[in-house]
């Protein structure tokens, strides 16, 4: 992204949040350049302060209200989530995310494309590309969603749903 930025100064010096927020309004010419590879870079940076080596943490008491909310219980937003990881063809993501709304919602995003160009702040993200997952579960990507839900780090997804 750096190298497709470089000769554009005011973009290169932008935060990536800002760039992909604002993607429909960049310049089309580097539209994909900041999808692919800012979004690539983004979703990945966030992704892996998702995860924890403590097993199985539990959101915190106002996350858990949140998610309660909008999606019934736990175990139901945990299946709806579990569904859309499943649900992807190929490469992609399933995201929590908080609407400009505050509500919660489970969205799913192809690629390295990011909620953020959608207005929506990514709480929890799964990366189900194949490159994730291949060497411990080849394609059994249920198994890999399934240990996913152990070592999430609630405490990260708190802190950002109250950013």
């Amino acid at each position: 992204m750096n190298a497709g930025l470089k000769d554009n100064e005011q973009l290169a010096s932008m935060p990536i949040e800002q760039l992909l927020q604002n993607l429909s309004d960049l310049p089309e010419d580097v539209q994909t350049i900041v999808r692919n590879n800012g979004g690539g870079h983004y979703n990945h940076s966030i992704f892996w302060k998702m995860l924890t080596p403590n097993f199985d943490s539990q959101p915190s008491e106002v996350l858990l209200a949140s998610i309660n909310e909008a999606f019934g219980s736990y175990d139901q937003f945990k299946q709806a989530f579990t569904d859309a990881a499943l649900s992807i063809f190929g490469s992609g993501w399933t995201w929590l995310v908080k609407g400009n709304d505050d509500l919660l919602n489970i969205v799913t995003t192809k690629n390295q494309n990011s909620p953020q160009a959608n207005q929506q702040l990514p709480l929890l993200g799964l990366d189900v590309w194949e490159h994730a997952y291949y060497i411990k579960y080849q394609n059994r990507r249920p198994e890999y969603v399934d240990a996913f839900w152990h070592i999430v780090n609630w405490d990260e997804v708190s802190k950002r749903m109250s950013d």
